[in-house]
């Protein structure tokens, strides 16, 4: 008995000290139906980090044009789902995360029981098709796990996946009939004839394989799968919606309800039948995706799901969810903060995406196939909006993932006929969407902190190359002129600055790599911004190509041609690489801190509203835009000024009003994650206002500490003491226990790792 008692004191402390080391679980806190609701434009289904496949549900797949005219209600279905909806259409495999524009949505997959229906059915009828009414009250989203129950057919719908393998695990009612649709027709944003081809071939009684050819955003995109089933289908059939009619040519000779192994058309659906069922029980599904081929496909399938159970898959893509979101460990009291920052980090880690099979085959820009060596090959690169945050934070947390992707941009570079860096690139696709060629910020960003394992010295050939195309949206008369002129290409002040900035961090490579030409060359050319600027009203103005500025003008809209998503009171602030010479160009501290100010106090105009189709005011603080990219660091730019401290109360201001929990908790698109990779930055206290330049601004941390992988197992520490709601204003910041006189980190330093420590206070320290 003493022996007894002896060992179960030692056990218990050894028990307590286990317990008290184990990690905390932090896939609780994110949650993937946030941003779900008006135009945060997420995707609440199945996912594991920088997935392939994001399996999830679509409550709508609405055409491109309605009655011959564009579908203004199309812009909501981004990501194919909103909240508001009461009908699921069913589970496609491939979702963008965020953004304002879309393509995708392939292979819905929908159980149905009953008579068989083909047809989906509309939101106002659904019992008219195969689609099915639910309740968000039935409805669970976690990382990598998705559950529904189907009310109209009475199916509990779980979702889960691999990197490359969405795992559906279906559960049935007692019924006569029961079945699995295949719609190969549905996607977001349907365009007319956007399917170009789909072809399916039936291996046996439990194995389909095909692919799918689209024309939509990506003009030529094809998907290959293959799908296994659990137990054996008893029948299939299809219906091409090709034929009006049956067709009566050569085929019309054979049995025309012959189901024929081979099915290819444009416009195809397939059903597969799996008799009456048993309450409770369960038809298991695993599609894998391929950008090369079913025998890809195939491949991936054998490769990360050999088996069926659906329980484990989505074990193990949490425990991925886990370790990524672990590369960050924050402390605060109050839950709501690790659910923010968390969610956040979940939506950081689904923008980008993996791009090749398990062997490490992808279909390049020049549609060939092609062998990633010693990298892995990423591809949806939003690269307007993610220069911005989201590609330094994966620099500093995700560092070898981020040089796989500047490789990849690469690689994108090599296979283009154009040769240029991607600009908006997915699926082996140029899109060419938005300005500027922001593949440069990221691929020198890498190349100033020095993680770009690759040849160096030819990847800033490449962004050269890609900054001297005189082709490209008006680039030539910039390199002519010193900006772009709103007579000859739209747009005009939006691209000449960022244009200036791109070209600032070409500069910043290039002193890197001591290529001196090109350092003087391209720092030259970052100074353009100021060819823009009418010093007679202090703002960024369109400039015609005779040098006049252009007449009709208004700070404040817009609808006006000379700015992109902002408007000239936004894009007078963009001179991320130079606040210093803006602030001297708009007359000094004493005329910019006001002027910066009126940014977040002023009132709009109703007009204002009556313009922005994609923002509503709830995304808006005063004229700051927070769910437009090129307001992001304004208020970071006190920093330049003999006013630091106001950056820290509008820092704060925006991390409380932009975002919290609820499907509508995103104050505009999360843009493939750069809004959340801002709300992880300024969170943490400090944001990276011009990639490439070696620094961070310092804000004002909203957690009450933090631990950063920063790579090669070092860590970099956040303490924040006397940290509270009310105390936003930094007393003092401590750099490895050294003093920080100004208001900035270099990078370097943070990535080696060490220390960072605020104290924070109620009032500002005014210096």
């Amino acid at each position: 008995m003493k022996h007894s008692l002896l060992a179960a004191a030692f056990a218990l402390p050894l028990a307590c000290l286990a317990q008290k080391s184990a990690p905390e679980n932090l896939v609780q806190y994110a949650h993937p139906l946030v941003g779900t609701a008006k135009m945060g434009h997420t995707y609440p289904g199945a996912t594991v980090p920088f997935g392939a496949v994001q399996l999830s549900p679509d409550t709508d797949t609405l055409s491109y044009e309605q009655n011959g005219k564009y579908n203004p209600d199309i812009y909501s279905y981004c990501a194919g789902y909103q909240y508001k909806d009461p009908t699921i259409v069913g589970f496609s495999h491939t979702h963008f995360s965020g953004t304002g524009h879309s393509d995708l949505g392939d292979f819905l997959v929908m159980p149905t029981t009953g008579t068989l229906q083909l047809n989906p059915g509309t939101a106002d009828k659904p019992l008219g098709g195969y689609r099915s009414a639910y309740s968000h009250q039935t409805e669970v989203a976690e990382p990598a796990y998705y559950k529904v129950r189907l009310a109209d057919n009475d199916i509990l719908a779980e979702l889960t996946a691999t990197t490359r393998v969405g795992v559906h695990q279906y559960t049935f009612p007692k019924a006569d009939e029961s079945h699995i649709i295949l719609d190969l027709m549905a996607g977001i944003y349907n365009y007319p004839g956007k399917n170009t081809w789909t072809f399916v071939r039936v291996e046996n009684d439990s194995l389909v394989t095909g692919y799918r050819q689209t024309n939509g955003w990506g003009r030529t995109r094809v998907v290959y799968f293959a799908l296994s089933f659990s137990k054996p289908f008893k029948s299939y059939g299809s219906r091409n919606y090709d034929q009006k009619q049956p067709y009566r040519g050569f085929w019309g000779r054979f049995d025309q309800n012959h189901n024929w192994p081979d099915l290819a058309a444009h416009q195809l659906r397939m059903h597969f039948d799996f008799g009456a069922t048993q309450a409770g029980q369960q038809v298991k599904l695993k599609m894998a995706l391929s950008p090369v081929s079913t025998a890809g496909a195939l491949a991936n399938l054998r490769a990360e799901a050999p088996g069926w159970d659906f329980a484990d898959y989505k074990r193990k893509g949490q425990a991925m969810w886990q370790q990524e979101l672990s590369k960050i460990a924050i402390t605060s009291p109050k839950r709501v903060d690790k659910e923010n920052f968390y969610t956040a980090m979940y939506h950081a880690f689904t923008g980008v995406t993996t791009y090749q099979d398990t062997d490490g085959q992808y279909r390049g820009l020049d549609q060939n196939n092609h062998q990633a060596k010693d990298f892995t090959n990423y591809t949806t690169f939003s690269l307007w909006d993610t220069y911005r945050a989201l590609h330094p934070l994966y620099n500093l947390v995700q560092p070898k993932r981020n040089a796989d992707m500047a490789q990849s941009m690469l690689m994108h570079f090599d296979q283009s006929a154009e040769h240029m860096l991607p600009v908006w690139s997915h699926y082996a696709n140029e899109n060419w969407c938005m300005i500027g060629y922001h593949s440069v910020p990221v691929v020198c960003d890498a190349i100033v902190l020095g993680n770009a394992p690759f040849d160096q010295n030819k990847a800033l050939d490449a962004c050269v190359t890609t900054a001297r195309q005189r082709w490209y949206d008006g680039l030539g008369l910039y390199m002519d002129k010193g900006y772009v002129p709103e007579d000859k290409s739209g747009a005009s002040v939006s691209k000449t600055l960022e244009y200036a900035f791109d070209d600032y961090c070409i500069a910043q490579a290039a002193k890197k790599l001591s290529r001196a030409d090109i350092e003087k060359e391209f720092s030259q050319r970052a100074t353009n911004w100021q060819n823009v600027y009418d010093a007679r009203i202090g703002f960024m103005r369109p400039r015609l190509a005779d040098g006049t500025f252009r007449q009709k003008f208004d700070v404040l809209t817009t609808s006006d041609p000379g700015y992109i998503e902002g408007n000239a009171w936004n894009y007078s602030l963009y001179v991320p690489h130079d606040p210093a010479g803006l602030i001297a160009k708009m007359g000094g501290n004493k005329r910019f801190v006001p002027h910066l100010d009126s940014l977040f106090t002023m009132n709009l105009p109703d007009k204002f509203f009556a313009e922005t189709e994609d923002i509503t005011r709830d995304g808006i603080i005063g004229n700051y835009v927070h769910g437009n990219e090129p307001a992001h660091h304004a208020a970071y730019l006190y920093n330049w000024t003999d006013q630091p401290y106001k950056t820290q109360p509008r820092i704060r201001m925006i991390l409380n009003k932009m975002y919290h929990q609820g499907a509508d908790g995103l104050g505009g698109n999360d843009d493939c994650g750069q809004m959340s990779a801002w709300y992880i930055f300024s969170a943490l206290g400090f944001y990276p206002v011009a990639p490439a330049s070696g620094e961070y601004a310092l804000g004002s941390p909203a957690v009450h500490g933090a631990v950063l992988q920063v790579g090669e197992g070092k860590t970099f520490t956040v303490t924040v003491k006397n940290q509270s709601d009310k105390n936003v204003y930094v007393q003092s910041a401590k750099l490895n226990g050294k003093l920080l006189t100004r208001p900035f980190l270099p990078v370097s330093e943070v990535r080696q790792g060490g220390t960072l420590e605020f104290v924070m206070g109620s009032k500002p320290v005014r210096k």
